[in-house]
């Protein structure tokens, strides 16, 4: 009977953390359409941004450009941001980023490049510390937290970068996150915050104006010098956007196999209960008959 005991117990435990992943299935799936809507609202704005950077970018020449524009001169030190999130139980959203930031450390270092990193969220710092620990600059928690990711957010990273940056720390600066696509897909998409690429940022004819001549006032450096920064800004954001709409998604799916797996396990303990519970009787009953027969 202690056996029995044990099986119920267990059962009872396991329909419980089975309540848990679906409740946490029902919410993840409520934030995820609020956090997509959020995101792909957001990415027209941020590639006009993109492309109207890109434009400026190739008229703007000469030591007179921005130095977000204008770089270093040099490849040698590497800045990478990690964007991840500071909860877990989302599947591999956090270790997917985790991995493609490893692999990307791997193969500037194989260059002989010097490579630091900045990560947003504490799975990251978590995952990142036990073998690169001694490369992290700083950890910013609790992006967006309950009220949801926000523009001011962004701004400070941005300007984060922009003075860690001028301080020389770093050559390039790159953004490492996940691109939502669906709730069961997400992509490790690496952008290059620092300084901008001076190629198409788009592949859709980004910095193309048609031939048509435009003239600029203040010129194209005064613009420049105001519109860097926020479109680093604007890219950040977009990103923390997609992060968050992806962490969703994949604590949606995590949550739903969760619930799933709960219920197979529960299947099969009750076929080991029920099965045990009938084993006790037969074996009950047939003490009973032996004894009756030695009366």
């Amino acid at each position: 009977m202690a056996a029995l005991k044990d099986l119920r117990k267990r059962i009872d435990s396991v329909k419980a953390t089975q309540k848990i992943t679906s409740a946490m299935k029902m919410v993840a799936a409520s934030k995820l359409r609020r956090a997509q809507e959020t995101a792909e609202s957001a990415r027209p704005y941020a590639d006009r941004m993109a492309r109207m950077a890109d434009s400026l970018a190739r008229s703007a020449t000469g030591e007179n450009a921005p130095a977000l524009l204008r770089g270093t001169g040099r490849d040698r030190a590497h800045l990478i941001v990690v964007a991840t999130s500071d909860r877990g139980l989302c599947g591999a959203f956090n270790s997917s980023i985790v991995r493609a930031a490893r692999a990307r450390i791997e193969a500037l270092e194989r260059e002989g490049c010097e490579v630091k990193l900045l990560i947003v969220g504490r799975k990251g710092r978590d995952q990142l510390r036990r073998g690169h620990g001694d490369r992290i600059l700083e950890t910013i928690e609790e992006v967006g937290g309950r009220r949801g990711v926000a523009f001011a957010d962004a701004s400070a990273i941005a300007g984060n970068l922009a003075r860690r940056f001028a301080a020389g720390e770093f050559d390039i600066c790159t953004l490492l996150y996940n691109r939502f696509r669906s709730a069961v897909a997400q992509v490790v998409t690496p952008i290059q915050l620092i300084p901008l690429p001076r190629e198409a940022m788009l592949k859709d004819g980004a910095g193309d104006n048609g031939g048509a001549i435009h003239e600029f006032e203040p010129d194209e450096e005064a613009i420049l010098a105001d519109l860097l920064p926020r479109n680093m800004a604007v890219q950040i954001f977009r990103a923390l956007l997609e992060n968050a709409a992806s962490e969703q998604g994949a604590r949606m799916m995590a949550m739903d196999n969760a619930t799933r797996n709960a219920g197979d396990m529960i299947g099969r303990l009750t076929l080991t209960y029920n099965r045990s519970r009938q084993a006790a009787i037969t074996r009950e009953l047939i003490e009973i008959v032996s004894g009756a027969e030695a009366l």
